[in-house]
């Protein structure tokens, strides 16, 4: 395939940067524009609007940390999504995943009170991985022994997720004489600390937003994420499994371990959500603090060709619709969070669905250069 780069150094062939940098910006470029024809249609001004969604997820510090923040867990749940496509799998479970990372990390504060910040950090991220991994795990079992499909277990086990966290903070672990499904607080020392905090322990003084350390260790995870896919023997197996089962059984690859590998470490990436938002954020266990989360990372892996650096700016892009979007029904009274809804449904559109609308006239635009290039040096 030559957007792959397979053709390189061949007449006419097509860099593989187009693939995973020209087309996405097209995709970008054409959904924004759509998104304009919509804002233009309820009669504001798409320039306006636009700009001000900017601004508001860009423009000032305090903007830029919630932006972050956002982005934190569309890292967390794009890399879960891209590590089971590259096993050939596509994992819509990120949403439950991430729903039980979040009570694993939420019992470990609950129970650990009193203790240092950091020993319950590094514990709950092992508690979130755990939990995560563990509802992945299933969905990965059926698939690989009885051939169950991911994509439905997968979505089952979103709704069975749900319905257990309703009930374990309905009949369970609700704060004691309250109303309202949740836990007890967290006792203030097992935080998380957020940026600012952080980063004013260096004599740097930054405003206050949601935006805390597992922030940094999203991006840890990035760089893990590209060091076991291609350093790896593992993710050399995980890798030729996604590109051909049969192959990889005639090389001594079994697919079964190699499906439930992938979903575990996808299940356990999604699971993470929960230390960004139940012990960096929310400081006690709630319902539905996930928010789709998980839905959405199938759009960041999409977009970011299921690469950490792609799906890092991708992440950004749509935290930045989630905080500037969030803030334009104060100015416009017409636009409304179902509108940016629509702007993500439509990037979502381009970058997946339609991901490949460009490729023909783009490849054929390189082949004509490339052609063209050919015959100058010839002559």
């Amino acid at each position: 395939m030559l957007l792959s780069g397979s053709g390189k150094g061949q007449p006419g062939a097509v860099p593989g940067w187009v693939g995973y940098a020209l087309l996405p910006v097209l995709n970008l470029v054409a959904a924004f524009v759509l998104s304009g024809l919509v804002i233009l249609v309820i009669g504001e001004n798409p320039v306006d609007v636009l700009s001000l969604l900017l601004s508001e997820a860009l423009g000032y510090p305090e903007a830029i940390g919630y932006t972050l923040y956002y982005t934190t867990d569309y890292i967390f749940t794009g890399l879960a999504v891209a590590i089971a496509f590259h096993c050939g799998l596509f994992n819509i479970g990120g949403e439950g995943q991430a729903y039980l990372g979040g009570l694993g990390a939420g019992l470990v504060a609950l129970a650990l009170t009193g203790w240092p910040w950091p020993v319950v950090a590094l514990l709950a991220v092992l508690a979130s991985a755990l939990f995560g991994a563990a509802w992945a795990f299933i969905p990965a079992w059926l698939q690989a022994k009885r051939g169950s499909h991911i994509v439905i277990t997968t979505i089952m086990f979103n709704f069975i997720a749900a319905s257990i966290m309703t009930w374990l903070l309905v009949d369970v672990l609700i704060r004691p004489g309250s109303q309202s499904p949740e836990t007890r607080e967290f006792d203030p020392g097992v935080w998380l600390p957020s940026m600012d905090r952080a980063l004013g322990w260096f004599g740097i003084a930054i405003p206050a937003s949601p935006l805390n350390l597992s922030f940094l260790w999203a991006l840890a995870c990035s760089l893990l994420f590209h060091i076991f896919l291609r350093r790896t023997r593992w993710g050399y197996e995980l890798r030729t499994v996604g590109r051909n089962e049969r192959a990889a059984v005639y090389a001594g690859i079994s697919p079964a371990r190699n499906i439930v590998i992938a979903m575990l470490i996808s299940g356990a990436l999604a699971g993470f959500v929960g230390v960004n938002e139940i012990l960096g954020v929310q400081h006690r266990v709630i319902l539905n603090f996930t928010g789709g989360v998980g839905f959405v990372g199938i759009a960041v892996a999409l977009m970011g060709r299921n690469h950490p650096v792609g799906i890092i700016l991708a992440a950004l892009l749509f935290g930045v619709l989630a905080q500037g979007g969030g803030q334009l029904s104060f100015e416009y009274p017409t636009i409304n969070r179902e509108l940016v809804m629509v702007i993500q449904g439509l990037v979502i559109l381009f970058a997946g669905a339609m991901e490949n609308l460009f490729k023909p006239q783009v490849e054929a635009l390189f082949r004509r250069r490339g052609a063209a290039a050919t015959e100058t040096g010839r002559g």
